[in-house]
């Protein structure tokens, strides 16, 4: 009598993973917000390559059938939509990218906490587990973590991205033309910025970018930005400072 060895099975493993997209939330006339768009991207060149990109379209609402077209529209410009926000029931055809479902606009602190969950601190798994155990108590007010600040000691060269999803960017050297800085708090440049640079990414708006010379081919706070081209020549070459003051971007001497 023969007996047939066990077959050994593998199980397969799911993870929930988190990251941070940018979103594009056209408006309408949208001929005019595609205008603005390749406004940008002719001052940007890249700026997206490589980037997730999620489309909202809860502003617009367009019918089913201006989806694809918009989708194709953004494709010839070099962005890829991973995935498309909006409202409702909407049934998408299969050929386009899938609808996002409870999407929560990314902070640094929410980004702080998926990292700390990630990484499975104790201290941070025992006060889960205290919360799930009393759900009639109060937690108690806790001073938040600070940001963590990101150091860069070498100068950036032309190509490079730098992105920090948590806290300010410090640069001891320069910044090259053709590289960029993204970051969820402020940007310090303690040499010549001649890049792109794009601050309080995720919503900050009290986020402020500083460069000891001015050559910026991009400056950009909280989504609103300024071009080199719109900037006032005698910022150009000098100590500035970016920031926001009622919905506007501001750019001033800093001494």
């Amino acid at each position: 009598m023969t007996f047939a060895a066990p077959v050994e099975t593998k199980s397969i493993r799911f993870r929930a993973r988190s990251f941070v997209a940018f979103t594009l939330t056209p408006e309408t006339p949208l001929s005019e917000w595609l205008e603005s768009l390749d406004r940008w991207i002719g001052n940007s060149p890249g700026y997206f390559a490589g980037r997730p990109v999620v489309l909202n379209l809860n502003t617009l609402k367009p019918a089913v059938s201006q989806i694809e077209a918009l989708v194709a529209e953004l494709g010839l410009r070099g962005i890829r939509i991973y995935a498309i926000e909006l409202d409702g029931n909407t049934v998408l055809e299969p050929s386009l990218p899938p609808v996002l479902i409870g999407a929560k606009e990314a902070t640094a602190g929410l980004l702080m906490q998926a990292d700390q969950k990630a990484a499975g601190r104790p201290e941070e798994a025992g006060r889960a587990a205290a919360g799930r155990a009393e759900p009639g108590k109060q937690s108690e007010d806790r001073v938040p973590d600070a940001p963590a600040t990101l150091m860069v000691k070498t100068p950036i060269r032309s190509g490079q991205s730098i992105f920090h999803a948590h806290g300010d960017v410090i640069v001891l050297g320069s910044v090259a033309s053709g590289s960029e800085i993204v970051a969820a708090g402020s940007i310090h440049v303690y040499g010549t910025l001649r890049g792109r640079a794009s601050a309080g990414v995720l919503g900050h708006s009290a986020a402020r970018i500083f460069c000891r010379k001015n050559e910026a081919e991009l400056l950009s706070v909280d989504g609103w930005y300024c071009t080199a081209e719109e900037m006032e020549p005698a910022l150009r070459g000098k100590a500035v400072q970016a920031f926001l003051e009622k919905d506007t971007l501001r750019i001033a001497p800093f001494s």
